[in-house]
Order: structure tokens, then sequence, then C-alpha cells
């Protein structure tokens, strides 16, 4: 990134500045801008909401500036960490469209969106990003532990800058197999509880 740019200018654009600056928002971010901007590396807290995501969203743009946007999901944590600026996950065979990978082989730039339903949190990350199609040995270190296909290929992606977003209007959802253990959890406990209750009965 050029040295003379903050980090948030990879969003905050000169057409996104006038913007701002006509609906009176522009000082706020930019007193935001005099901090630094954006952070650029992972932080911890960042890898641990990272590690707890089993989806996340990949954007992409042609070279012409057509955007691609692609859900990718897998087991918690699929999308790992690798260094404080890099994070890379396994990429599985599916409907071979390639539309990111051809994407990202004539513009580099790319986006990831993730999003925590249940704590209402969201992360972007700005960056840029490239598939890696001949390396073993980097498919096995980005290989979901415990699941049985075959990685075709990885995906690095270079982090430019992320932000948090605030939790307005992020619906609250939770995942179906944590609901159904909370209702197994309570069912058990209304069992033993009727054992309790019937045995004093017995008693009394």
């Amino acid at each position: 990134m050029d040295q003379d740019r903050i980090s948030s200018d990879v969003a905050f654009t000169p057409a996104v500045k006038a913007v701002q600056q006509r609906k009176g928002s522009r000082g706020g971010y930019r007193r935001m801008e005099e901090r630094g901007g954006f952070k650029t590396t992972v932080t911890p807290e960042l890898a641990a909401f990272i590690a707890g995501r089993d989806s996340f969203f990949l954007a992409t743009a042609s070279a012409d500036g057509q955007p691609y946007i692609q859900h990718r999901g897998g087991a918690a944590g699929f999308l790992r960490v690798l260094d404080e600026r890099t994070l890379g996950f396994a990429d599985f065979r599916g409907n071979r469209q390639y539309v990111s990978q051809g994407n990202l082989s004539e513009n580099p730039k790319a986006h990831i969106f993730l999003i925590d339903h249940a704590r209402r949190q969201r992360i972007k990350i700005w960056g840029t990003a490239r598939v890696v199609e001949d390396d073993p040995a980097l498919l096995e270190r980005l290989r979901p532990e415990g699941y049985a296909g075959t990685p075709e290929q990885a995906v690095l992606f270079t982090i430019a800058a992320w932000d948090a977003n605030c939790p307005q209007h992020i619906p609250q959802l939770i995942p179906a197999k944590d609901v159904a253990a909370a209702l197994a959890e309570r069912d058990r406990r209304i069992l033993l509880l009727e054992a309790e209750l019937a045995k004093a009965r017995t008693l009394a």
C-alpha cells in the first residue's frame, strides 16, 4: 500500500469521501483516519473470531469490474490464519464454474465478509487473493481435520485492512446443532427432576 495512503482508503476512496462530506459523516471518519485508519494485521481477537466461523463470503471482480460473491463453508476454523497478514483455505471441487479463480487470475483484489449471527458480529477484510494449485504441503496444512474430501487447490488471502461493523440489524440466528444440544440438555434435566419427584412421592 502506498505509504501516503491510510489503510481505510482501501474503502474510503475520494468518491466515498465526497459522499461522506456531503452527508455529514466525514469529520468522524477523518478522526478515525488520524488514529491510523483500519487495522492491517491479525489481532488475537480477529484470529479467535475467524477460528469460530464455519462460513464466509468471498468477493472478487473481473478485470472490467463485474463483481461476484461466493459463499464458502466448512468445519469451524477451515479459514486459517497463516501469519499476521495471510489467511488461507483449502478449496475443494464444487460445481467447477471457477468464477472466483478466473476473476483472481486477472484482478487479485478480493474481499472477505464474516458474520457471527448468534453474537451479532461481523468483520470486513479487504485485500488480495491468489490460487495455489501445486503445493501439496500447503494443501495438507489447510486441510480441515476429519474432512474426507481431497482439496483441489489452495486460496491465499493477503490482508490490506479490516474493520468490524456494528451489530445493528444483524438477525440473531442460533445454529441448529446448538439449539438441538440445548433442547437435549433441557429434556435431560426434566427427566432427572421427574425421577426425583417420583422418588419423593414414594417416600411421602
